[in-house]
């Protein structure tokens, strides 16, 4: 048996943007070919720059948007958003706490909705089922008659993870979850992850723009660039050797813990290109300093062993 809890081949999600009466419509490829597999109890993190396709992957992922192609197996079966079940296995935890509750209901009412929509339990057994998950995430049973405006950042993360245990998923998808919040706080909430994916035997996809907080957290890393995967593998090799020019940049901007750990900042020149209208080639090549004819002309593709691919022709070290 696959010990695979998502797979993942070639996703895309692509959109039609503008267009009118003389006009086509643009294609936005926000997500252009992704490929990975989680694993039961592990953490996949996957980061990148504002716009490089990582909420449009958990959107995908959640089965919240169709993938416009490719193939997403969860729990070894095509994903289908029509199966109660498969979505009770795979819940989101959004970026802020403070727009993600309904500031109008109580806790308790906050946590027991997807139970009142996904199950057939009794109003005392999810008052029960309520309390034992605001215990399992640090909050107190008098928090339960309370409304979110009550809470700091923090506790309403506490919350908003809560309700994503509420149907005993087997993944958790984390869009961002701390970066709303003040850097102790972070750390605090990360702790919980921790505690929670050991205890549960739970499996996360974590969204972050912030490597600093992925380096603690992450057994595997997938690194993307306008919607196209360019390096993957696990956390450890990419963090201690970049193959990828873009990987090293957003190491390179990393702070260390280590002050004696002296390391040259890689700085990118250029924007972000537009993905109404992304680069021939390898998309990465306006701002990259290895860039070659063959990088203009040519996509490449992930190459390497199973615990480090990267998609670039002049790969560092």
């Amino acid at each position: 048996m696959s010990n695979f809890i998502i797979k993942a081949d070639n996703l895309t999600r692509h959109y039609e943007v503008g267009g009118g009466l003389f006009k086509k419509p643009g294609t936005v490829k926000a997500l252009d070919g992704a490929s990975f597999t989680l694993e039961v109890g592990k953490t996949l993190a996957v980061v990148g720059e504002s716009g490089c396709g990582k909420s449009t992957l958990a959107r995908v992922v959640t089965m919240m948007e169709k993938a416009t192609s490719g193939n997403l197996e969860i729990l070894g079966k095509k994903a289908e958003p029509g199966l109660v079940e498969m979505r009770k296995a795979i819940q989101i935890v959004f970026q802020n706490p403070f727009g993600s509750l309904n500031p109008r209901h109580k806790i308790g009412k906050i946590l027991e909705e997807p139970l009142q929509l996904n199950t057939t339990m009794s109003e005392s057994e999810r008052r029960k089922l309520a309390k034992n998950k605001m215990e399992l995430v640090g909050l107190r049973p008098e928090h339960y008659e309370r409304y979110p405006h009550m809470f700091s950042g923090g506790q309403r993360q506490r919350i908003a993870i809560a309700r994503a245990l509420m149907l005993n998923p087997k993944i958790l998808v984390l869009d961002e979850p701390v970066s709303a919040l003040d850097l102790s706080i972070q750390a605090q909430v990360l702790n919980l992850l921790t505690d929670l994916q050991d205890e549960l035997g739970l499996a996360y996809l974590f969204i972050s723009h912030d490597l600093s907080v992925v380096r603690h957290i992450a057994d595997d890393l997938m690194v993307m660039y306008l919607g196209k995967v360019v390096e993957r593998g696990s956390a450890k090799n990419l963090f201690n050797k970049p193959k990828h020019p873009y990987t090293a940049a957003l190491m390179s901007a990393t702070p260390s813990a280590n002050p004696d750990k002296k390391k040259q900042r890689i700085m990118l020149t250029g924007e972000l290109p537009s993905p109404l209208n992304p680069p021939g080639g390898c998309a990465f090549n306006p701002r990259c300093q290895h860039v070659t004819d063959k990088c203009i002309k040519q996509s490449p593709i992930l190459q390497g062993k199973k615990d480090h691919q990267t998609a670039c022709f002049n790969p560092l070290g």
